[in-house]
């Protein structure tokens, strides 16, 4: 489950890669924040995430269990799940 409720934003373009998705949230995020600070993102694409699996902990993507310990307060979907974003 996602820290924080998911604010979706469609980027209406088929070339839209990791880059295009990070700097959607960030304008997103920015609107929204004034400053956000990135805690982590996954990139369904590609299969990547920060932080990597390895610093997992049980039962739970590492990259959620990140934001979630540091305060993540506002979750960005690009593309209907293709880019996800974790802010606070």
């Amino acid at each position: 489950m996602l820290p924080a409720p998911a604010v979706r934003v469609e980027v209406k373009t088929d070339e839209c890669d990791f880059e295009c998705a990070r700097k959607a949230a960030f304008r997103e995020a920015e609107r929204l924040m004034g400053y956000p600070r990135l805690l982590s993102w996954f990139d369904r694409r590609n299969g990547t995430m920060h932080p990597p699996d390895e610093c997992c902990v049980a039962g739970e993507p590492s990259w959620i269990a990140y934001a979630e310990a540091h305060g993540a307060n506002l979750t960005i979907d690009v593309n209907n799940g293709d880019y996800t974003f974790i802010f606070c």
